[in-house]
């Protein structure tokens, strides 16, 4: 999307962000050869950089950021955590030294005491961020946030710190111009996540006080002039719950995905501003004359899987649709459908940011235009997040960053569909056969997919067809009839007959799909006397049902073989392989041919979008076969070792 909006556009190079994106003299060569003045740095890459920053004013180029000195300062958390400690910043207990040998180390943590949180020291974005709880696991951790951190940012430095139980990630948005003016713009809780990654945020930060709210402001200020700091810049914060105490743990030196929340409440363009300071102006507003007004929540859209450890979901965007947007909607993303979500990248497919008057009606917003926020293709946790921001503890404002993880099993509820909503995907099924079959325009991609099946459909002619029916998220099966009673040229009426909890249910039904959005399909149909509206994506042999509640999928044989669909169906996966739990590199085989495994051992290392996975032993063996080597790019379900189990 970035190349097709764009008037001109360079080849930077490949896939890869090490072999393009991270290549300071490949974006310094585009901003030459483009006679741009400036270079924006984004979120990621070389935005905390500061010798890219340095070869930026080397090549009479601004960077619209921080000084280099200032991106060196924080960059290292364990020099930024020494700068806020004389800058009388509070910074929690831990071992930020140079010292990196993995014995002393772990001293260092036993002297801590576990909990303990190991973190890389150039690390953002939860990469290179492991939490230990007991001695035995440490070494497991600290080689793993190394590779990480070596990946992510070409330094395996780690700094070992005290990890606070249920805390809170409260950060505050600062600014500084080069005339020494620096203001705060208020705070953003940042304490929903998973994988230490942020998945919803909100602005401002809720169960807070006027005067800790002050406090928090100036704190940050104080760490921002500390450094002799200019443009936009976060300071990150740990908030203890139990005691209200605050404690800095890193500055980050550029803006923020999340930005958009504090824009939205106080109406402030954090972009203009940073062209205007790069610019040398001074800040537009004094502290006294910035406020705030209402409350803003921001989701992140990501191809994960929330069912299984929200692993990253590469793949194809073969259907997306947005919400509405409007000054208190805004949905940012650089992908449209039909695009590929790459290994390469973060899996974030958009963000989704509302405001309103109130924190729960800012909430209720959200969960509305989630359910406007359509995609197929790959999986998403865009039904994850309704039911996160519908959940009663976060409304209340009990947050913290193990919230996901104390709820996951509420979170990730795998509730059955309701007679209406399979009568629903059943008339949109058929009426989608009525269409494939009447008009050869549209088809489905897939020549052996149930949507392409001729039925025997005539017009004016009864007959009863059956249908096997699989909800994607449960795994239940249901044995469909269906009856046309009469067929009309604008809808079309049935009788739906299925079991459903060992009922037998019979349903009537009617609808029609409105087709004058091309590849868009809206159902309109009543059930029982009770009218409806969807929308459909249909995909080789799946259907997805899109309405106010969220996203259904379903599974479509057709037409009914008893032999094709198992009513007892269930996914027997073998302990005895190694398999790949999403598309990714390999980065490491930890065994050879011939070695003795014990339940738990780490087989195979993998790195996706950015992240590592360690895949374990589920049984004692020995290995039988090692099917790929360390640098492969793996399909998810492609078995890498096989292991003989022990007798």
């Amino acid at each position: 999307m970035h190349v097709a909006m764009a008037d001109q556009a360079i080849h930077v190079g490949p896939a890869p962000s090490a072999h393009s994106y991270l290549l300071k003299d490949r974006i310094v060569n585009a901003a030459i050869k483009t006679n741009s003045q400036a270079i924006h740095p984004g979120y990621g890459f070389l935005s905390e950089n500061a010798s890219f920053a340095q070869y930026c004013n080397h090549n009479n180029l601004i960077f619209i950021g921080p000084p280099p000195n200032a991106i060196e300062s924080m960059g290292i958390k364990s020099k930024s955590k020494e700068i806020m400690s004389k800058a009388g910043v509070p910074v929690i207990v831990g071992y930020h030294g140079i010292e990196q040998n993995s014995d002393f180390l772990q001293q260092q943590a036993n002297n801590i005491g576990y909990p303990v949180m190991i973190k890389a020291i150039k690390g953002g974005g939860g990469k290179g961020m492991k939490i230990v709880n007991k001695e035995s696991e440490f070494f497991e951790n600290l080689l793993s946030a190394k590779r990480e951190s070596l990946n992510s940012f070409g330094d395996d430095s780690v700094l070992i710190e005290k990890y606070i139980q249920q805390p809170r990630h409260v950060e505050v948005q600062v600014f500084a111009d080069q005339h020494k003016n620096c203001v705060y713009l208020f705070e953003r809780d940042c304490s929903i996540q998973r994988r230490h990654q942020k998945v919803l945020e909100e602005a401002p930060a809720p169960n807070l006080s006027d005067t800790l709210r002050q406090h928090l402001g100036e704190t940050a200020v104080r760490a921002a002039k500390a450094v002799g700091y200019e443009g936009a810049g976060t300071v990150e914060f740990i908030f203890d719950n139990a005691t209200n105490m605050f404690y800095f743990m890193e500055m980050n030196t550029r803006l923020q995905v999340e930005h958009p929340i504090t824009e939205m409440i106080t109406g402030i363009d954090l972009v203009e501003w940073q062209i205007k300071i790069a610019e040398g102006e001074e800040l537009p507003l004094k502290q006294n004359e910035i406020k705030y007004r209402g409350h803003s929540v921001e989701a992140r859209i990501y191809a994960e899987e929330p069912y299984n450890n929200f692993l990253p979901a590469a793949g194809n965007l073969q259907y997306l649709d947005y919400p509405q947007v409007s000054d208190k909607v805004r949905v940012e993303t650089g992908v449209q459908q039909g695009d590929e979500v790459s290994v390469h990248y973060d899996p974030m497919i958009a963000k989704l940011v509302v405001w309103s008057e109130t924190r729960s009606d800012a909430f209720a917003k959200l969960k509305n235009n989630l359910a406007a926020f359509n995609i197929a293709g790959l999986s998403t946790n865009v039904q994850f997040l309704i039911s996160l921001c519908g959940h009663p503890e976060l409304l209340k404002g009990n947050v913290h960053t193990g919230f996901i993880q104390d709820h996951i099993n509420d979170l990730l509820e795998k509730n059955p569909p309701n007679p209406e909503l399979i009568s629903q995907a059943i008339i949109a099924i058929i009426l989608y056969q009525e269409i494939n079959t009447i008009s050869k325009n549209i088809t489905t991609d897939d020549p052996y997919s149930p949507f392409a099946t001729q039925t025997g459909f005539r017009v004016n002619h009864n007959f009863i067809q059956k249908i096997k029916l699989k909800h994607n998220l449960c795994g239940k099966l249901y044995d469909v009839s269906i009856e046309y009673c009469e067929v009309g040229s604008n809808s079309s009426k049935y009788k739906i007959c299925f079991k459903h909890n060992d009922t037998n249910i019979e349903i009537n039904a009617s609808g029609s799909l409105d087709t004058t959005v091309p590849n868009k399909f809206q159902l309109i149909c009543t059930v029982d006397g009770t009218l409806y509206k969807s929308n459909i994506a249909v995909l080789q042999n799946s259907i997805h049902l899109f309405n106010k509640d969220g996203q259904n999928e379903f599974t479509v044989i057709l037409p009914f073989d008893e032999n094709t669909f198992d009513s007892n169906e269930q996914e027997i996966e073998s302990n005895t392989t190694i398999t790949s739990p999403t598309q990714a590199t390999l980065e490491r085989v930890n065994v050879n041919i011939g070695d003795n495994v014990s339940t738990g051992d780490p087989i195979v290392v993998l790195t996706a979008m950015k992240m590592e996975y360690v895949v374990k032993a589920q049984v004692d063996g020995k290995i039988e076969n090692i099917l790929r080597k360390a640098g492969d790019s793996v399909r998810k379900g492609e078995i890498l070792v096989k292991i003989i189990p022990k007798i």
